[in-house]
């Protein structure tokens, strides 16, 4: 019986290497790598060969026709402006953020308004049993019966539910926990994390499902897992916020489909998150009013003033 093969991978960065090393040559850091077993490989076909057994020839850029991608509203303004205009079918769109910040509250919030446009959403947690998510819908009063919920962690049960309800967006809270039976490391390593979120794109771009997939973020402020992962998606956003204050920003570092100069603005009440359609009204009331050279400025993090 062959010996199956193994390989070590930074958890950090997500180099691999054949033999352990105590320091990472990618990030350069300490005890980050960690052995994993390689998965057996599949027969694969040839790129340009697709499912019809139908090749695709090089052709004049000029006669290819240009039209512009359908976009589905949230019926949320701040989230539609930073998507772009709102959601692409069969795009795959990150949400990273800090625990507990309300990235589970704003996904959770945006399934109900599209079930309530009759758009069927499929809603998967791994991280809570279906009576918690129940619990949370019913403490922001959401409900709609083209809302589904499933607590599942098993990519091929996922896959398998989303043939079942046929739903127009999917969302994935959280990708750190689900996992495939073929890669033998633990659910939030970097080898589960992206094949698990290739294993989603594949469902986004055949099905032309929009997948929404949550992402914890490290101490370092980056998103848990390789780097690669935000390479992988057509969209990532960033729900950012002070956990023990009320506003959250809400802002696009990389969309395929729109700009990355838009940000929304949130405030988490008693009954979830609700947009602030003038955030200059609420920035600046605490502004003394009539004091002598005093001026509005708005800094980016990182630039000192003198």
């Amino acid at each position: 019986m062959a010996k199956q093969k193994t390989k070590f991978v930074c958890q950090e960065c997500g180099y691999e290497s054949a033999k352990w090393m105590g320091k990472c040559p990618g990030c350069q850091s300490w005890n980050t790598m960690v052995e994993e077993m390689n998965a057996k490989e599949k027969q694969r076909s040839r790129s340009y060969v697709t499912s019809g057994d139908t090749i695709h020839k090089a052709q004049p850029i000029t006669s290819v026709k240009g039209e512009r991608e359908p976009r589905v509203s949230t019926t949320m303004t701040e989230l539609d402006r930073v998507l772009g205009g709102g959601i692409v079918p069969g795009s795959l769109v990150l949400v990273g953020g800090d625990p507990g910040i309300g990235k589970s509250t704003l996904l959770l919030q945006l399934s109900a308004k599209l079930a309530n446009t009759n758009e069927r959403v499929l809603y998967i947690s791994g991280e809570e049993s279906v009576k918690q998510t129940k619990l949370r819908a019913d403490r922001l009063e959401l409900s709609s019966d083209q809302l589904f919920v499933l607590a599942e962690t098993d990519v091929s049960l996922i896959e398998r539910a989303i043939d079942e309800v046929q739903p127009s967006l999917v969302v994935i809270d959280s990708i750190q926990t689900v996992y495939q039976e073929e890669i033998t490391s633990a659910p939030g390593s970097v080898a589960q994390v992206r094949e698990c979120t290739a294993a989603f794109m594949r469902v986004a771009k055949t099905r032309g499902i929009a997948v929404f997939i949550v992402g914890h973020v490290t101490k370092q402020g980056s998103i848990a897992g390789p780097k690669l992962l935000e390479h992988m998606v057509d969209s990532v956003l960033y729900f950012e916020g002070e956990r023990h204050h009320t506003y959250r920003i809400l802002r696009a570092v990389k969309n395929r489909f729109g700009s990355t100069n838009e940000m929304g603005i949130f405030e988490m009440k008693e009954l979830g998150l609700e947009e602030v359609l003038n955030p200059s009204e609420i920035f600046l009331e605490e502004r003394s009013q009539g004091a002598a050279g005093s001026v509005v400025v708005a800094p980016w993090r990182g630039q000192g003033l003198s």
